[in-house]
């Protein structure tokens, strides 16, 4: 399971044009599942992100985390990551987990950071979806579950 995290100070994600997920300050999480993923992965990198030291203190230093800073997520699905620029010209998705199962881990990672205290807001599984945000920092990270 890979993850892009996004430290934001607002983040939406619209849905045919109706806002579907809207958060403050907090974390934009694009996830990505990949064949051979499963609960686990949802599991440690819901853990993970939740406690990652990337908000800063009171000195300046990125010493809290989202759960430190009663921060929000904003999880969006995105198979786009698991996708092989390698060969030619157009990326291959066959990395990616089949959606039946994609959207049913996606779930559990919603679920699981929701478990973690952290108030979560999400994307809508296999819809065309624009993304709006202010990075702030910006701080940008790539988490996979896989490389623990």
């Amino acid at each position: 399971m890979r993850a892009v995290i996004q430290r934001v100070s607002q983040a939406k994600v619209v849905v045919d044009g109706l806002v579907v997920g809207n958060i403050g300050r907090g974390l934009l999480i694009l996830l990505g599942v990949g064949r051979g993923d499963d609960s686990a992965d949802a599991d440690y990198l819901a853990a993970k992100i939740a406690n990652l030291r990337i908000f800063e203190d009171e000195d300046g230093k990125m010493n809290r985390s989202l759960l430190d800073v009663a921060g929000q997520a904003l999880i969006v699905s995105q198979f786009t990551l698991w996708g092989d620029c390698k060969k030619g010209r157009r990326p291959s998705f066959a990395e990616a987990a089949p959606p039946e199962i994609a959207e049913k881990l996606y779930q559990e990672f919603i679920d699981q950071t929701e478990k973690t205290g952290v108030k979560t807001a999400a994307g809508r599984f296999g819809a065309m979806m624009q993304v709006h945000l202010v990075n702030d920092g910006p701080v940008t990270l790539i988490l996979d579950s896989r490389n623990k």
